[in-house]
């Protein structure tokens, strides 16, 4: 117990997110800017042909802000690399233009709202209400911005909205598929008469295409239904409900956020991570290791889709020369990029698949999925030193922070991937493959003890690599994958003033740096470590933080790097901080599966409906049962298996 002593003397660090948001009872999240100082923030919104970075704010006049950086990622730049996406950006207003009898308007912003597009209300003078609404469209390369403006006031007015159309075209000789036209339409605009109780509706729409291709219309109305058709969508699958609303209303909104950065590329539709960088491509840890195993219990088909798609084309490159796969497969599938040598891929790519065809459980999935988690383990015990611990060039921060040749993260990552494969080989009746992976997991775990245990500033933890010593963020990871040999030293130390933050862990001790990422695998880690209560406490805070604090209302990727851009992926990893660190959820064979929840002390009560996984849907519950637990899961369509639970083991059900 003296662990979770010393935990709690660390509780206060969590502290409480300072709140500039509330949330709605609609779904959404709302603030009123009233007396509050300048400010602006930025998020990110994406459909399959688009992603949108949205500035907004205020001045100190009230005035709004207003910046857009739309990437639009099959229109492919020469050189055709990563970062080959068209982007423009577009700054102001159409209100800027805009006259009321003949003058230019005033407007004083009050409020912003955010559920699943971005929603703004001004007033101009006093009779005046301006609302916005910005939102991408799912299906086409267009961003849309809805213009509602009604008139309280008393008096006829008289609108004069410019009916703006230009166009510019790029340079044919810097793009891949020749010229393209960026196109900024008004609609419905004109003289209007605007007279008292009435309202007058216009919309500007910022698109892109090939020259070739014909010009498309947008409507307004349509699009945005089909946008909050997509919101309704994903939060009416898994959802989670908890007596912490803040926790439930995060969780719903990293669904949208891990579902809807999905593009349609050529090579079939991709998860990209986004950020105004990172699209029409796949990663080893973003999408194989992070995202993917997510989608295979969201039961959103286009999330499954970009999955076996992803998997699909990671398994082009295997070879019998066990060459590794590249970290990442760009422009649209036409490219690879490999710049920081092995990561560790091969780990992350060989996890991911495992776990996720476990977890969907459809023999196409398993089948078609089985060769490349087979070719990424063997790679990997080739890996294998003589200290039995093994090799990659560098981890997912890419030389950002020095990692040695054998660091922690590859060999946690590779004990999991030995793992999830010796369960995925059980089922394709591999029985030597299974025994050979489940010893020489087992021979990992413990050299994975004897070569990075050790004691580092002060605790009895990990060091992330031979010569390290300093506290790492990743010495949450033995935690995620079920290795607790180091479990009390390790929680502290993740909880200390060395590594937490209010910006929750940095990368290491004395550095400034954090990405969220890290973060949200600690909260899993912390959980499954069974420290249920300090993890609530420190999730609580950080859901509370980037959700209704300063800059919302997503996970982020990193800080300094990138300005805290809303990387889709991390969204991903804290909801599979709550399934499978809260809940304990993790597939043990074919639609087969364990739970080990982690209900806090305070809670009655919590639980996941429509789970989509294993070919099925099921209902998750846990409630308190005086000293002890009830476990429930009803499967749709047949009678629930309810049993009773001390809280300690995993509980195992066959579907």
């Amino acid at each position: 117990m003296r662990y979770i002593y010393c935990l709690l003397l660390l509780l206060p660090l969590a502290g409480r997110a300072q709140r500039t948001w509330t949330m709605t009872g609609d779904g959404g999240i709302h603030q009123e800017v009233a007396s509050r100082p300048p400010h602006t923030d930025h998020l990110e919104m994406s459909g399959k042909q688009l992603s949108a970075i949205v500035h907004y704010g205020f001045n100190e006049t009230g005035k709004p802000v207003f910046s857009r950086k739309l990437v639009f990622p099959m229109l492919r730049s020469i050189p055709n690399n990563t970062r080959a996406n068209l982007i423009r950006e577009f700054k102001g207003s159409a209100m800027d233009a805009v006259l009321i009898d003949g003058k230019p308007v005033t407007e004083s912003i009050r409020s912003f709202y955010i559920h699943g597009k971005l929603v703004c209300e001004s007033r101009i003078g006093t009779d005046v209400v301006l609302t916005r609404r910005l939102f991408p469209s799912t299906g086409k390369a267009a961003f849309v911005e809805a213009y509602h403006l009604e008139n309280r006031g008393k008096q006829n007015l008289v609108l004069d909205i410019p009916e703006t159309d230009s166009s510019i075209l790029t340079d044919a000789a810097k793009g891949v598929y020749g010229a393209y036209v960026v196109q900024v339409k008004t609609w419905n605009g004109g003289r209007k008469a605007l007279a008292p109780g009435r309202f007058v509706d216009f919309h500007v729409v910022y698109s892109a295409r090939k020259q070739a291709d014909p010009p498309f219309y947008i409507d307004p109305a349509f699009e945005e239904s089909q946008r909050m058709a997509l919101v309704k969508e994903v939060e009416d699958k898994l959802v989670l409900h908890t007596p912490n609303d803040t926790i439930n209303r995060m969780f719903a909104f990293a669904k949208l956020r891990a579902a809807e950065s999905i593009y349609e590329t050529k090579a079939g539709l991709m998860h990209g991570p986004g950020g105004g960088e990172y699209y029409a491509a796949i990663w080893a840890n973003d999408q194989a290791e992070y995202v993917n195993p997510f989608f295979g219990y969201l039961g959103y088909d286009a999330g499954l889709a970009s999955a076996r798609n992803s998997f699909r084309i990671f398994a082009q490159y295997i070879n019998p020369e066990y060459k590794p796969i590249p970290s990442s497969i760009i422009a649209e599938g036409d490219s690879y990029w490999n710049g920081a040598g092995d990561r560790g891929d091969q780990a992350m790519i060989g996890y991911g698949a495992a776990k996720y065809a476990l977890t969907v459980s459809n023999p196409q999935d398993m089948t078609a999925l089985w060769p490349l988690v087979k070719w990424c383990n063997e790679y990997m015990l080739r890996k294998k030193s003589a200290d039995g611990v093994y090799f990659s060039d560098s981890d997912e921060l890419e030389g950002r922070f020095k990692a040695g040749k054998y660091n922690l993260s590859t060999n946690a990552l590779t004990y999991a991937s030995l793992l999830y494969g010796a369960r995925m080989a059980d089922w394709m009746g591999e029985r030597q493959v299974s025994a050979e992976w489940k010893s020489e997991a087992d021979k990992l775990k413990t050299n994975i003890e004897k070569y990075f245990g050790a004691n580092v500033e002060g605790f009895n933890s990990y060091r992330y690599f031979d010569g390290n010593d300093k506290l790492r963020a990743w010495i949450c990871l033995p935690l995620v994958m079920g290795i607790n040999d180091r479990k009390d030293g390790t929680l502290a130390a993740l909880l200390s003033p060395k590594l937490w933050s209010p910006d929750g862990l940095l990368t290491e001790s004395g550095s400034k740096t954090f990405w969220d990422r890290s973060t949200l695998y600690a909260f899993r880690g912390i959980f499954k470590a069974g420290a249920t209560d300090t993890a609530l406490k420190y999730l609580a805070y950080y859901s509370s933080k980037r959700l209704l604090g300063e800059h919302v209302p997503y996970a982020i990727e990193a800080w300094p790097e990138g300005d805290q851009r809303h990387l889709s992926a991390e969204s991903g990893l804290y909801c599979r901080a709550i399934v499978e660190g809260m809940f304990g959820f993790d597939p043990v064979g074919y639609k087969a599966f364990a739970v080990c929840p982690k209900l806090p002390s305070k809670w009655g009560r919590m639980s996941l409906q429509n789970v989509y996984a294993f070919g099925t849907v099921i209902d998750l519950s846990v409630q308190r049962n005086g000293r002890n637990y009830k476990i429930i899961v009803k499967e749709k369509g047949k009678p629930e298996q309810s049993r009773a639970w001390d809280g300690k083991q995993p509980v195992y059900f066959n579907l």
